[in-house]
């Protein structure tokens, strides 16, 4: 063999073999602390004596303006004194994620435990001031299926891809066990900064009761998986002085003028530093939370395990009507099946996901694309959110056919406007099969019928109604005032675009999208 092919061979061995990841054998695992460690905190006073007044209900709050989601998340983090127990998909180190990771720091330094898990897929350049947060005595960052080479990151698509295409898509941010927030958003700026008058571009409920309990032993369960590594076992060691680099672009963060929306909001919200929990108007309601079992990380959950299989038992079967807002929609044949039998007896369908010229995953569109046609012959209405000015467009750390920041990202629907689903789960097989997914059933009709009055009112106004002619062509209707506009092709989108998702309707990806 020649020496340059010898020494390339003996390179790629060794940087396979470089890929295996260490052990966990030595990892220390925490867990929620006791009830009576809770007690004192402001937090517990501020929520029992609430919790208290509605037995076996919690209190939720949705929140759908950008703002308000980013301020409470950051008053959260400064009521907490005792824990932070914090779990997400995506954050960047821009304006929003660095005042978040700061505020983090802060409460370590106050003393509070503060846990971090994030799936490694969604960091992008966050190596180093996650390993410096980790030296912290009061901080520990974990990562939920890492990869072993950490540039270029891909290379574990092939080295393991059963593992690496396998992510953490779960969202939640728990204070002292006793206040929480879960739902659609990732952190970073084109979650809090969503296209105003934009309907369900994104959707998180803050909680408190008894499902907050639920929340915070859940994250105990992906704490403590097979997916989860300290960082400390996989990335390079970093002085304690990466931390005041940290402070300093928090500050310089804050500074940025277009902060200045963000610090607003958090003023309304908070009050001497703890959030104003008797200014907001919670919806107490039965809610149970429900989430994938983490071995699903690994592969190794068992179909009963699964959220998908348990949502069916929560929800009940739809009588009248379900509306479902996914911007990353693929039914897949065996769903096309289950929305056409409910449509056959009598249930008022409806789904809004993003048009081809909203989304940030065209393949994604090409699964739901080639669904289409037998969906609105079983009599299901189609709606489809338009483009928004100042969108975002394909955030990069998502992956090839991960979701991130596209018009529409709320991930919801309701069941005879009875009960609700709010979480991170979206209508994919990825969602279904592949990525860990966490939610809340809630059984209320005020937030239930919200969604249903919305699709009655609202959406119409706001989206592109697919339809079928006498002749079985697809058409797209869109109401701009009192003139309605019809467009015979995929509306704001050129032809090269039309072709790319057509091809790739025809190949065997369904599974991965």
């Amino acid at each position: 063999m020649p020496p340059t092919r010898s020494l390339t061979v003996a390179c790629l061995l060794a940087l396979l073999g470089g890929c295996a990841l260490p052990a966990l054998d030595q990892r220390i695992n925490s867990t929620v602390l006791p009830e009576q460690a809770l007690q004192g905190a402001w937090l517990d006073a501020a929520t029992v004596p609430l919790a208290r007044l509605h037995p076996n209900e919690s209190g939720i709050l949705p929140l759908t303006d950008p703002r308000q989601a980013f301020a409470a998340r950051m008053v959260l983090a400064r009521s907490a004194e005792r824990t932070l127990d914090v779990q997400y998909y995506i954050w960047h180190m821009d304006i929003t994620g660095t005042m978040m990771l700061e505020a983090l720091h802060d409460a370590a330094d106050r003393g509070v435990r503060v846990r971090l898990l994030l799936d490694d897929n969604g960091i992008r350049d966050m190596d180093e001031v996650l390993a410096a947060l980790d030296r912290h005595p009061n901080m520990d960052v974990r990562l939920f299926n890492p990869f072993s080479v950490r540039k270029p990151k891909m290379l574990g698509f092939i080295t393991h891809f059963s593992r690496a295409n396998r992510r953490m898509h779960n969202k939640s941010f728990t204070a002292d066990q006793r206040a929480t927030i879960i739902g659609g958003r990732n952190i970073g700026d084109e979650y809090f900064a969503a296209t105003d008058g934009l309907l369900f571009s994104d959707l998180d409920v803050l909680a408190i009761g008894p499902v907050v309990a639920d929340t915070a032993s859940d994250f105990d369960r992906y704490w403590a998986s097979g997916s989860s590594y300290p960082v400390s076992l996989i990335l390079p060691e970093v002085s304690d002085t990466r931390l005041a680099t940290l402070s300093e672009a928090a500050a310089q963060a804050q500074g940025d003028p277009r902060a200045e929306q963000y610090l607003q909001a958090l003023q309304v919200q908070a009050r001497d530093n703890h959030i104003a929990l008797d200014t907001l108007r919670f919806e107490w309601a039965p809610t149970r939370l429900v989430s994938d079992d983490p071995a699903k990380g690994l592969g190794e959950a068992d179909d009963s395990e699964l959220l998908i299989s348990a949502l069916p038992a929560l929800i009940g079967e739809a009588t009248e009507s379900f509306d479902l807002v996914s911007p990353y929609f693929v039914p897949t044949a065996d769903g096309v099946r289950a929305l056409a039998a409910m449509s056959a007896r009598g249930v008022k369908v409806r789904v809004l996901t993003n048009a081809l010229e909203a989304t940030d995953v065209a393949a994604v569109h090409a699964g739901y694309a080639k669904r289409r046609r037998d969906m609105l012959e079983a009599g299901i209405t189609l709606l489809e959110t338009q483009r928004q000015p100042g969108d975002p467009g394909r955030n990069e750390s998502a992956g090839p056919f991960g979701s991130s920041g596209s018009s529409l990202h709320a991930k919801t629907f309701a069941v005879d406007g009875r009960k609700v689903f709010i979480g991170s789960f979206n209508f994919d097989p990825r969602s279904a099969r592949l990525n860990t997914e966490l939610g809340f059933v809630i059984d209320s009709p005020t937030l239930a019928g919200a969604i249903n009055d919305a699709f009655d009112q609202q959406i119409p106004r706001e989206a592109y109604r697919v339809q079928l002619d006498e002749r079985g062509r697809l058409y797209w209707t869109e109401q701009r005032g009192d003139e309605e506009i019809l467009y015979t092709r995929e509306p704001g989108t050129g032809l090269l675009k039309r072709m790319g998702v057509k091809v790739l309707s025809w190949l065997p990806i369904e599974w991965l999208l």
